[in-house]
């Protein structure tokens, strides 16, 4: 910035005095079905046949299909990010940092309606290369089961900036490039990949505790290439985005809860709320509203992301489906905690490798669990998730 530049800088009012709030958002309709886990699935590339083959689920301890444990955030809304996308900023845009996750042991099964108890924990406002004053909020949720079961608990990181400023600098601009073209000797090599990882262990085996040694390296998992078509079919899959199938909840004693109110888009990225209870279309994400970027390489330029990426609360279920196959059908992932890099650019390739780095028999959960870090790499070997958990495996 030269001294005739007057800085940056962000209103962060409306934000500040929300913090320790409980917050409002959307809750679904209906129950979870086993259309909505099958397609969850399908939209993660998560081949395991617990969770969309009625025969095979039907011969395991489960007796039928369950849901993984990643489709807590399909079932919530917003991309599970509602609890810490409060307050508003005007001209701001907003991408995932992370995402933290706890488990308690309980499954999502067909027919389980979740509810989601919300509330904004914290914020930090620093300064970034991407977009100069950037504003990096967290919010917890607590997401129940109609029996009042915990089921999980979930903390994302949203990254608030001014998308103007980050068009400006254009960080991306030089490193997006255009999607890479793959041979058909490179898309040979990847169907093996993904094949072998799915093969590796389909039956739900799990390995016990007192086998499992520091070092081990999990399968290696490939993702893509990524697509206009897989980020559609992903978007999809979280159940919010479908026509009429949420509303919208406020907090009991809590007059300005933060429910549906506008974050403060710039022009051509805000729902049209009003308009959408005639024409659903209007808040639609893949025609209108923030998420537009994702599939729209001149909407992606406008905040700065200059080509079509993927969203963020699928790379943390990537990470969480890749340790939970590992983990089988006695296993469970118990905590994950994923650190977004980078995106998922249209045409990339996105490796997943795991490797156990520690074995803590005396853990805080009462039984032992295995400390597995997740690197998520794409084909040129650029860092786009790290990833450190908790499995519990049986002992």
């Amino acid at each position: 910035m030269s001294a005739s530049e007057t800085p940056v800088r962000m209103d962060i009012s409306d934000v500040e005095w929300r913090l320790g709030h409980k917050v409002g958002g959307g809750e679904l309709w209906e129950p979870c079905n086993k259309t909505d886990i099958r397609r969850w699935v399908m939209a993660m590339d998560y081949v395991n046949p617990l969770h969309w083959d009625q025969r095979f689920a039907a011969q395991t301890k489960f007796g039928d299909i369950i849901a993984p444990q990643s489709i807590c955030v399909a079932l919530d809304y917003g991309h599970g990010n509602n609890q810490a996308c409060v307050g508003r900023i005007d001209g701001q845009h907003m991408i995932f940092g992370g995402e933290e996750w706890w488990w308690y042991g309980t499954h999502v099964r067909p027919g389980d309606h979740l509810s989601h108890e919300r509330i904004f924990t914290g914020y930090k406002l620093t300064d970034t290369k991407f977009a100069g004053p950037t504003l990096f909020q967290r919010g917890d949720t607590i997401h129940r089961n109609q029996r009042g079961d915990l089921i999980a608990k979930s903390c994302p990181t949203v990254i608030r900036y001014l998308a103007k400023e980050a068009e400006k600098r254009g960080m991306y601009a030089s490193t997006a490039g255009t999607p890479h073209k793959w041979t058909a000797a490179e898309l040979d090599e990847i169907d093996k990949i993904r094949r072998d990882w799915f093969l590796s262990n389909r039956e739900g085996k799990s390995p016990h505790f007192e086998e499992v040694s520091v070092g081990d390296k999990l399968p290696r998992r490939v993702i893509g290439p990524h697509s206009i078509a897989s980020f559609t079919t992903e978007y999809r899959a979280f159940i919010f985005n479908i026509w009429g199938s949420f509303y919208w909840q406020g907090v009991e004693g809590v007059p300005d809860c933060w429910v549906n109110q506008d974050m403060g888009w710039i022009d051509g990225f805000s729902f049209d709320e009003e308009g959408a209870m005639t024409d659903p279309r209007l808040r639609d994400g893949l025609y209108l509203g923030p998420s537009r970027g994702h599939i729209d390489d001149g909407r992606a330029s406008e905040i700065g992301m200059h080509r079509a990426y993927g969203y963020g609360a699928t790379m943390a279920a990537w990470n969480t489906d890749y340790l939970a196959f590992w983990a089988g059908h006695d296993g469970m992932v118990r905590h994950a905690k994923t650190e977004f890099r980078g995106p998922a650019f249209e045409g990339d390739v996105t490796y997943i490798e795991g490797e156990v780095i520690e074995k803590i028999e005396n853990s805080e959960w009462g039984f032992p669990v295995v400390r597995i870090e997740v690197r998520m790499t794409n084909q040129d070997g650029k860092i786009v998730v790290t990833a450190v958990n908790e499995v519990q495996l049986p002992y």
